[in-house]
């Protein structure tokens, strides 16, 4: 059949893209069958697998397929023969790359129990260690590579796939014209969404079983994505000042009143519960968006915008000096549900070495027969959350794919009402069945720009309608509805509720580090939670320790933080405001920041900075925790 001139091109990439799309999806199906054991009993079809997959291989396809296009169709023709060259060298490379890519993976997933992706980069900078390491302990496995590349080449040699001068000398004002709608059906490809963000390997999540997800990753994708995210995101702690990790783990232990030890989790360590009982309590955690203490009254904050928080803080334990930890969701994800201060660069909820293995309070909880859930009425991969969540200890994920049409879904998802409403029934159904649970609940309607449904609150006078004030008043709402539902449904005696910010709506002020724009509401109620006003300077990490305190367990965990109802509990709060850290210590604050000396100040009585003299002991500990959360982290010692 001839094509016309104006469609070689497009024929010819396509017929490479179906290249890629084959070896992809065979290896797809090898890992299904050798796994098959393992993923033939999860909660959705195996076959999915390769539905889902088709969408991350065919991100890696068009990216492997970009550079090709603009030869193909930008090349002029007098240098045919050496456009010619440089395509059959770089898709044969490509090629092997990708066969190779593709047979290191059974191996990678057997060690690791997951694709290729950041260890993978890492190993790299080891070629001598790691390359003795292959060859002594994987010989089949090079065998069958080395014959699956030398039968790609042979293919490569003889196929007229791999011919590209009848193209390249097509007049090349004939090639320009598809240039255009070729490349926008590769961007398309790549970015693989036309929502507010491009996909990323969490849009391979759709199974409870984690190994089926990543099975349903693809492997260049996601070891490149890993590069991608380390490079613009990987953070680096050499700015701030070295210690070593035995001193930093000493001094953060000694600040937060915690032992170490030096076992593979040196913070974990046994707390028993001030409340033990026959009966543990079930847990959520409503994680607020971007609800600053100068929305409520309570806290001193503006009357008439959180009716519902001021009436239920004298219902529980409310706490009056609670401070976030940082100014982005992912670092409030991270101090409330697995009580984890801030590193540098990226927060663990978006980093690699996180997704998995990483403690959370469901990982905690999971082990004494707790079921664990995450709602979230947007789209969960925002963030990397599914992933996240799904990795470390949860096994529900709802998200705005779970609701309806007959629900208000604005810019950022579900709205707040219908998002606790939705989850309120599956707790009471699982009260019903005598189960215990554990629970995340984060919420959107705070968001610019501020969608909710019209006709459920009076609208905060002289402002806009949408805007933070009457968003934060919608939000407060669900809040208070939920809470009704929850008394209504039964199980709220058997649980404790705890509502918390993840950070204030916008963090600024002229002072290095803003600490007025940290202070965040946070709540605990439950049946038998007895009202208390706690006055003692408290991070989100301390708030969850009171939390899973208050279930009536002891517990063995890492938490950098100590429940409030611990006589010795540290006043102590560390601070993110970009790169700029701030360790406080009661009303003492002492700021680091990248290729600058350590400075303290005091904190006045509404929160400013004023300077002081040099407390170097309070400055070595900042440091200290920058350098232990960085080693926490890339060690994978926090669990």
């Amino acid at each position: 059949m001839k094509v016309s001139p104006y469609l070689q091109t497009f024929w010819l990439l396509l017929r490479w893209y179906a290249i890629y799309i084959v070896i992809f999806t065979l290896g797809r199906g090898i890992y299904l069958v050798y796994y098959f054991d393992r993923v033939s009993d999860s909660d959705a079809t195996v076959w999915l697998a390769f539905l889902y997959g088709l969408r991350m291989d065919t991100m890696a396809a068009c990216l492997l397929l970009l550079l090709p296009a603009f030869i193909l169709h930008l090349s002029p023709v007098y240098i045919g023969r050496l456009s010619n060259l440089f395509l059959r060298s770089y898709f044969f490379i490509v090629l092997l790359i990708v066969i190779y890519m593709e047979n290191a993976t059974l191996p990678f997933i057997n060690e690791y129990d997951v694709r290729p992706n950041i260890i993978f980069i890492n190993y790299l900078k080891y070629p001598q260690e790691v390359l003795a390491t292959i060859w002594a302990v994987y010989k089949p496995e090079l065998l069958v590579v080395f014959i699956a590349m030398a039968g790609a080449a042979y293919w490569f040699k003889r196929s007229s796939f791999t011919r590209f001068s009848s193209v390249l000398a097509i007049p090349l004002r004939k090639r320009m014209i598809v240039f255009i709608p070729i490349f926008l059906m590769l961007f398309v490809g790549i970015r693989s969404s036309f929502g507010h963000r491009p996909a990323n390997p969490s849009d391979a999540i759709f199974s409870n079983n984690r190994l089926l997800n990543e099975i349903t990753k693809n492997t260049i994708h996601n070891v490149g994505y890993a590069a991608y995210s380390e490079i613009r995101h990987g953070g680096s702690t050499k700015g701030y000042g070295e210690m070593s990790q035995e001193e930093a783990f000493s001094r953060v232990a000694s600040r937060l009143h915690i032992p170490v030890s030096q076992t593979k989790s040196p913070f974990r360590r046994l707390e028993k519960t001030h409340f033990k009982t026959d009966k543990p309590k079930n847990l959520i955690i409503i994680l607020e968006e971007s609800l600053g203490a100068q929305f409520v009254q309570a806290l001193r904050g503006e009357k008439g915008i959180t009716p519902n928080l001021n009436s239920l803080s004298k219902e529980g334990v409310f706490f009056e000096r609670l401070y976030s930890n940082g100014t982005r969701s992912i670092r409030g994800i991270a101090g409330t549900v697995s009580g984890f201060l801030p590193t540098t660069g990226k927060g663990i909820v978006k980093r690699n070495l996180s997704q998995r293995n990483f403690f959370t309070v469901a990982a905690l909880l999971k082990p004494y027969g707790y079921r664990t859930s995450f709602f979230y009425g947007g789209e969960s991969r925002f963030d990397e959350m599914k992933s996240w969540f799904s990795g470390n200890g949860f096994d529900q994920i709802f998200d705005e794919s779970a609701f309806g049409n007959d629900v208000f879904h604005g810019t950022w998802g579900v709205d707040d009402v219908s998002v606790l409403e939705k989850a309120n029934t599956y707790y009471k159904e699982l009260f019903n069945k005598n189960e215990r649970f554990v629970s995340v609940v984060f919420s959107t309607t705070n968001h610019s720009p501020f969608d909710f449904p019209a006709g459920r609150i009076e609208l905060v006078k002289g402002v806009a309608e949408k805007s933070v004030k009457n968003a934060i008043k919608y939000a407060d709402y669900a809040i208070g509805n939920f809470i009704k539902l929850a008394k209504q449904s039964g199980y709220y005696d058997d649980t404790v509720i705890m509502i918390i910010a993840d950070h204030n709506v916008r963090v600024y002020g002229d002072d290095v580090i803003p600490v007025d724009m940290f202070h965040i509401p946070g709540l605990i109620l439950g049946g038998d939670v007895e009202p208390a006003n706690i006055k003692k300077l408290s991070s989100q990490p301390d708030a969850l320790a009171a939390a899973v305190d208050l279930l009536g367990l002891d517990l063995e965990y890492p938490i950098l933080g100590n429940s409030v109802f611990d006589a010795d509990k540290a006043e102590v709060s560390l601070m993110q405001y970009h790169d700029i850290y701030g360790l406080r210590y009661e009303d003492e604050v002492a700021v680091i920041q990248p290729g600058k000396p350590p400075v303290t100040y005091n904190v006045t009585e509404n929160d400013h900075l004023v300077l002081a003299g040099h407390n170097k002991d309070l400055e070595k500990d900042a440091l200290a925790f920058i350098i232990a959360l960085d080693k926490l982290y890339r060690k994978q010692l926090y669990n």
